[in-house]
């Protein structure tokens, strides 16, 4: 038992989706991360710029109190205008650098303690700003900048990028699934049509036009493929037919040889032992195909021996059946036989058609005639090679009769005697 498992390929499919998927993703933070960098150096500019701001103004709004040293008005100076402002801690100290006023936020919490991180981490350094009055420093002022807008600005770009990478996502997967029927559908079509042609050898079967250009032409050099399959299997099936016959039939005459023969009576025995029905079977004979052979030559024996086959086939029903067993021998199955006077009144038509004079090549002439023998079952045998030597000693006792005249023969085991001539 092997101890590893095969390993399992991914289909087209979940390759193309990760692909989309991936490459959504990957663009949207690079685009995402682009952006709030961006927008947080710009907010970073504008809030020391704004800090500055704060400080001209309170600079301006304090001078009077440090001038005089009143710490109330300073403070309260100070706190109206820092309270409206992103100001974390504000701080006015008097020309020895004594604090003067100050004040803070007063939010506590892990919120605050966040946005005061996130001010000492983005911002610069607390803005310091001297205090003048008629060209001298009185006093100066430290400002530190407070990071609520920076978090909201932070919080709101973290929400717009997992917005943007859902929608991305979605976005991906869809048109990863569209494109992906326009690929797999003809794939799937071409495997179905190789399938068919692996399997049942149906090379009848062709890939329709797809509309991505490089699978139309696999498609079409499939196709094209599956033309020449379909063409060299014709090929082979004609040529296994040609052989196959070859091998059943007689090559000069064109009739079944005695296997073919002798099989098709094997199945007519088994069916008229179900159905209880009659067979016949005719040996046939030619009485002068010696003397024809020696004094006209070969062409001429056969000759004899193809207007002997076309005479016989032309006398039987369809459902009978003519076979060379070989030399001027022939045979004739009857089936199936009602009546023993329906295999006389056959061999009677037989023999009639040799009648008529047999032309030879070079324009020559010749009358030829046959004896025949008649055996049937289940009176002379029951299998193929009784019947057949049944019917092939009756009909050499029909040729032991002068020639020219009715004779009878039959089997040596036979029942009735049935009528033949020569």
């Amino acid at each position: 038992m092997s101890l590893f498992k095969p390993r399992i390929r991914p289909t087209l499919g979940s390759v193309i989706g990760r692909g989309h998927l991936i490459v959504a993703l990957v663009g949207v933070a690079m685009a995402s991360v682009s952006l709030t960098l961006l927008g947080v150096l710009a907010l970073r500019v504008y809030a020391d710029h704004n800090l500055h701001l704060i400080a001209r103004s309170i600079n301006y709004t304090v001078e009077a109190a440090v001038v005089f040293n009143d710490k109330a008005a300073a403070t309260e100076a100070l706190a109206l205008i820092a309270s409206t402002e992103e100001v974390a801690d504000a701080q006015v100290m008097d020309e020895q650098g004594e604090l003067l006023a100050r004040w803070q936020r007063p939010e506590t919490g892990w919120l605050s303690d966040l946005e005061m991180q996130i001010a000492r981490t983005i911002l610069e350094k607390p803005i310091s700003m001297p205090i003048t009055h008629q060209g001298r420093e009185i006093g100066s002022i430290l400002l530190i900048g407070h990071g609520g807008s920076l978090m909201r600005f932070l919080l709101s770009g973290l929400v717009g990028i997992v917005l943007c990478t859902a929608v991305s996502a979605w976005v991906a997967l869809y048109l990863a699934r569209r494109q992906l029927r326009g690929i797999t559908g003809p794939l799937r079509s071409l495997a179905a049509v190789a399938h068919a042609a692996r399997s049942e050898r149906a090379f009848d079967r062709r890939v329709p036009p797809a509309d991505i250009a490089e699978l139309d032409n696999l498609g079409n050099d499939f196709n094209a493929l599956l033309d020449e399959l379909e063409s060299w299997q014709t090929h082979l099936q004609s040529e296994n037919e040609t052989l196959a016959h070859q091998a059943s039939h007689d090559s000069l005459t064109g009739l079944p040889n005695r296997a073919f023969f002798e099989g098709r009576l094997m199945r007519a025995l088994r069916n008229a032992g179900k159905l209880d029905e009659g067979v016949a079977v005719l040996f046939l004979d030619s009485d002068r195909f010696k003397e024809i052979n020696d004094n006209f030559g070969h062409a001429a024996g056969d000759a004899v021996l193809i207007a002997v086959a076309t005479r016989v086939r032309a006398q039987l029903r369809e459902e009978d059946l003519v076979a060379r067993l070989g030399g001027d021998e022939f045979a004739v199955l009857l089936t199936p036989l009602h009546k023993i006077e329906d295999a006389e009144r056959i061999a009677d038509k037989i023999i009639a058609s040799m009648d008529a004079p047999i032309l030879l090549p070079g324009g020559t002439q010749v009358l030829t005639s046959l004896s025949i023998g008649i055996a049937v079952y289940p009176d002379h045998g029951l299998t193929p090679g009784a019947l057949l030597d049944a019917a092939d000693t009756a009909m050499y006792q029909a040729k032991r009769l002068s020639r020219g005249a009715h004779h009878t023969a039959g089997s040596e085991h036979s029942v009735v005697h049935l009528q033949t001539r020569s």
